[in-house]
């Protein structure tokens, strides 16, 4: 009979940033919601520009392919930058996750939408089906994937509680909350 040794709790590595960190691993979902327009601009832009490219290209130094030749080569073009478009999308609304592009607006949704779970009772980060040890490799593996996300997109897909946050701050807020709404109920069902 083997005895189960315990696992090792690997802590995410703590980067200097010159704005606050939200997220170490954020979740698929996470990423898109907390997205800005300017975010979308950047993976229209990116969409766009391949296929004009491409245009511009043809128009500069013909191939001379023909109709039949070209369309096929035309819609690779767009489905190549529909994907470099989502990735550039996803990448500038991920940095923001990391600290290191401004993240003020992140920041504060960040803690309503913890302190809305805290208050509720409900897990920060969500439900996971997954053992502790394989939620553990999850977040491993997915761990500030944004950074080589034009290399390999990889992105976290699980529900886990190893986000390189002290979670203590919503939970503390929370609690801040609850007593000023508290006090309201007091000093208002108090007759004068």
């Amino acid at each position: 009979m083997t005895a189960e040794r315990p696992r090792p709790y690997v802590p995410p590595k703590t980067i200097d940033t010159e704005f606050p960190l939200i997220d170490t691993d954020p979740h698929f979902k996470r990423v898109l919601r907390y997205a800005r327009p300017s975010d979308y601009a950047t993976g229209a832009a990116t969409f766009a520009a391949g296929p004009a490219l491409f245009l511009l290209m043809e128009r500069v130094s013909p191939s001379y392919v023909g109709k039949g030749g070209f369309r096929p080569v035309m819609r690779l073009c767009y489905a190549i930058s529909a994907g470099a478009g989502f990735l550039m999308f996803y990448n500038s609304s991920i940095l923001r996750f990391y600290g290191w592009k401004e993240n003020a607006r992140e920041v504060e949704r960040d803690m309503r939408e913890m302190v809305d779970k805290v208050k509720k009772g409900e897990p920060l980060y969500g439900k996971s089906t997954l053992t502790p040890y394989m939620q553990g490799v999850a977040a491993r593996n997915s761990r500030y994937s944004g950074i080589w996300l034009h290399v390999i997109p990889w992105f976290n897909f699980v529900n886990h509680q190893q986000h390189g946050v002290d979670t203590a701050k919503y939970y503390q807020q929370a609690e801040r909350e609850l007593e000023a709404e508290r006090l309201a109920k007091e000093t208002s069902s108090v007759p004068s």
